[in-house]
């Protein structure tokens, strides 16, 4: 009996608990992409680790599969750099798994300049939670036409 009455206390902490993680984790992929909307790379900065990385997986024009690492270095200057057009990310679907201090999150995309599609694709993000907060780590993206 002790333990049915523990698990009907714990189960719904730990629901609870999961939710409010999921949305702290959200809460960072959807400033990373504010961010890139609004071309403010110190607003993108924040949701990163020093030591993050950036791949893009995506088959080429001869049908290989190439994969292309960029450093946060580079991208935030890309963002900061001032440009007329606004980079529009949009996320048509969010997956998020947590253990711990580790996050997985899996989105499907749609990438627009100045509401023109540009192309598509699939985002996987690594984040860690360090300091009581979130932070990307790494994230890997595909890319290609419809």
């Amino acid at each position: 009996m002790r333990a049915i009455l523990f698990l009907l206390f714990i189960v719904p902490f730990f629901v609870q608990s999961q939710k409010a993680e999921k949305k702290e984790v959200r809460k960072v992929i959807d400033q990373l992409f504010d961010g890139m909307r609004k071309g403010d790379s110190a607003q993108v900065h924040k949701t990163f680790l020093p030591n993050a990385t950036l791949n893009s997986s995506f088959i080429n024009k001869k049908g290989e599969a190439k994969l292309h690492q960029d450093s946060i270095t580079s991208f935030l200057n890309a963002i900061g750099t001032p440009h007329t057009e606004i980079w529009d990310e949009r996320l048509l679907s969010c997956e998020i798994k947590i253990d711990e201090n580790l996050a997985t999150v899996w989105t499907k995309y749609a990438f627009y300049v100045d509401n023109v599609y540009s192309h598509e694709g699939v985002n996987a993000f690594q984040l860690v939670k360090v300091s009581g907060e979130w932070k990307i780590l790494i994230i890997t993206d595909t890319r290609r036409k419809k």
